[in-house]
């Protein structure tokens, strides 16, 4: 509920976007300049004209279904229900993964992922193209894969 100022039963996020903002500020190097090299022709047409229906639904629908479920948490238990959430959620986000799941680039986790996280929001039981197709290059940067006495030795800074 962070952000939201009124609860939603919606089910569906709706098929067209309730505001649009155009900047270029996106695109932007440090001088303020747009990179055309990096990030191609900039046209702030494309940025304003509609797009299809099913594109805007597909972006909001994590939104739309966490906001559903805090509101019908808040109307069966009352408001303490999702705020406890968020809390849980808060303090998992921030904690480091437990070594009994493994670490990233073991194999047992993707970079980056937490599992308590997925729990609480409940993508537990979703499988993503994320969870599938690991980026080995990121996997290899973040950890030395294959000895896991090197990479808990690199984790605890003692080499």
């Amino acid at each position: 509920m962070v952000g939201r100022t009124e609860p939603s039963l919606a089910l569906v996020p709706p098929s067209q976007p309730t505001h649009s903002h155009v900047s270029l500020a996106t695109s932007a190097t440090s001088q303020g300049l747009h990179d055309t090299l990096a990030h191609g022709l900039r046209s702030v047409a494309v940025d304003v004209a509609e797009k299809h229906p099913l594109e805007n639904r597909l972006k909001s629908w994590d939104a739309t279904r966490e906001t559903l479920q805090m509101t019908l948490e808040r109307n069966m238990y009352g408001l303490h229900a999702p705020v406890r959430l968020q809390m849980e959620r808060q303090l998992v986000s921030s904690a480091p993964t437990p070594l009994s799941l493994g670490l990233p680039g073991m194999g047992f986790t993707k970079p980056g992922g937490n599992v308590h996280l997925d729990v609480l929001m409940g993508r537990d039981e979703e499988i993503t193209p994320e969870d599938v197709l690991i980026d080995r290059a990121q996997s290899s940067s973040t950890a030395v894969t294959g000895n896991f006495h090197q990479m808990m030795e690199r984790r605890m800074n003692l080499v």
